[in-house]
């Protein structure tokens, strides 16, 4: 697999990021989850990203699961130092276990490494802005454990173009790590903010972009077609909204893809997102064997500008008319 490197760091990642928030949630086997992930290996994908929250939403879950889990599979496979490990800190782990200030920074990390059975982080990130902490407090605690030896390299999750640019120059200016990646909302379908606001930070700055809902959820593999099939995964609420006229022209433009390259929509809507300069590497999760030999497939996946077109063509947002 092809890699790529992720901002001005020293990192070198696939051109696909493994999502590793389905451990703890819908796969919760450790025996499945080690086969996926020994899969992953195989192909050479081997950068892998969760969070310490993941998958705190679980009912009976206290958050720490994939992690916990991603540090067994370490632990039994001895190949920690083979793997391009990403976590992040700053969602809500309980009362007082949230943001981004220096206390929360080091807790976190420790929690985590714990779980995770390593003594360093590839990728720690914030995992969201906290607007309550000054950016300084945030960018020198993280500096500090990049000077521990416990990080390597520190991104940003779900930040505004604003604070991100706030962000950047404070770290230029204080000669501070900066955050030298930013994960995304982006995909086919959810393509406005992230090209309209963030996409020219990233270019213009060289922030590598590992994008997440890379498949909207599940919905650009051509799974949910109609709402009785939301009934199919425990994710099938979050896919409902893209039931629409604009979502079944994109999976109309995928399938038609799709055939002329003897692929599929998943592969497809895949290497649409390699296309686009700014992206790194998109994020993706798998729960089977099969679901994962499509993203991998995606990884060798050429579209050309014909077929890169149709899709714009068929994802592009109609103005909104006012009178």
């Amino acid at each position: 697999m092809k890699n790529r490197q992720l901002g001005n760091s020293e990192l070198n990642v696939p051109i696909l990021c493994f999502g590793a928030n389905v451990f703890g949630w819908t796969v919760n086997n450790d025996e499945e989850s080690f086969k996926l992930l020994d899969e992953c290996m195989d192909a050479g994908l081997n950068f892998i990203d969760t969070a310490d929250v993941y998958a705190r939403w679980v009912p009976g879950n206290e958050g720490g699961e994939s992690e916990t889990l991603l540090g067994k599979w370490f632990a039994s496979r001895r190949n920690r130092d083979r793997v391009i490990l990403a976590t992040k800190v700053g969602y809500d782990m309980g009362p007082g276990r949230q943001g981004l200030s220096r206390s929360r920074i080091f807790a976190g990390i420790d929690e985590s490494l714990k779980r995770l059975k390593t003594d360093y982080i590839d990728l720690y990130q914030s995992h969201k802005d906290d607007l309550d902490t000054p950016v300084e407090e945030t960018l020198s605690a993280f500096a500090d454990l990049i000077k521990q030896g416990k990080v390597r390299v520190i991104g940003a999750s779900n930040f505004s173009a604003e604070r991100l640019i706030e962000s950047l120059a404070f770290s230029r200016e204080k000669g501070l790590p900066r955050y030298e990646s930013l994960q995304p909302h982006y995909n086919l379908y959810d393509r406005e903010d992230y090209e309209a606001n963030l996409e020219p930070v990233c270019s213009s700055e060289n922030v590598g972009v590992i994008s997440y809902y890379s498949l909207a959820s599940g919905f650009l593999s051509g799974k949910y077609r109609d709402k009785a099939d939301l009934s199919q995964s425990v994710r099938g609420s979050r896919v409902e909204r893209y039931l629409n006229d604009r979502g079944f022209r994109i999976l109309n433009a995928l399938d038609e893809v799709a055939n002329e390259t003897h692929s599929t929509p998943t592969s497809v809507a895949l290497a649409w997102l390699l296309t686009k300069p700014s992206v790194t590497s998109p994020i993706v999760s798998a729960t089977r064997k099969d679901q994962l030999s499509q993203v991998i497939a995606a990884a060798k996946l050429t579209l050309d500008q014909s077929a890169i077109q149709r899709l714009d063509e068929a994802s592009k947002v109609e103005p909104v008319l006012t009178l």
